[in-house]
């Protein structure tokens, strides 16, 4: 059963999370020079793949002991939070033009692009840490799509724009507490059973 309580929880962690991230980046920089449209669709098609993944090995964490599981997400989500609090600002990557603007080209780009450039990322393993956590891979999966693509779309429509009204330190630091709050969750159910 769908819970829109669920999704809207793993869309406020994962929007957080991904917000500063790289990607928010590379979809603006590909925003800027291609069509808006082709780029979104091969990084929503990328990021599609990267939360079918997350929910899988999410999935298989189900099948393991509940105590067990709820320390492991908790150590997982407390090292999330130290990634973001004490990550350094990432250097501008490079990325490759398409030869030319056809949807195909455009779109591939942005898809090998995100493709690679998130895969193991921590949005991906804190995704795979909330399906384990609420079983619920429909609500989880929806709310990690959902906040990934807001996010490329924001990256690719305008995201020079919000960084000038919400600084990135404070985006970062959000996410961290939010990712606190869950670990402090998920090791207190480990403890109490």
């Amino acid at each position: 059963m769908f819970s829109f309580t669920v999704a809207a929880l793993v869309f406020g962690v994962i929007f957080l999370a991904e917000l500063p991230d790289k990607t928010a980046l590379a979809g603006l920089m590909l925003g800027t020079r291609y069509r808006a449209s082709y780029v979104f669709a091969g990084v929503a098609a990328a990021f599609l793949v990267h939360v079918a993944l997350a929910i899988a090995a999410g999935s298989v964490l189900t099948l393991l002991p509940h105590r067990l599981v709820q320390a492991v997400v908790g150590v997982l989500f407390l090292a999330g939070a130290a990634m973001l609090l004490f990550k350094k600002d990432d250097e501008d990557e490079e990325i490759t033009d398409p030869a030319d603007q056809s949807f195909w080209k455009v779109s591939g780009a942005g898809f090998m692009l995100i493709l690679v450039a998130e895969f193991g990322d921590l949005t991906q393993i804190m995704t795979a840490n909330l399906a384990a956590r609420y079983d619920d891979p429909v609500s989880v999966g929806t709310g990690a799509v959902l906040a990934l693509w807001t996010v490329a779309g924001i990256g690719i429509l305008g995201g020079k724009t919000l960084m000038r009204y919400v600084p990135l330190k404070l985006i970062t630091k959000v996410a961290a507490l939010v990712m606190l709050a869950l670990a402090g969750f998920s090791l207190y159910e480990a403890v109490a059973g």
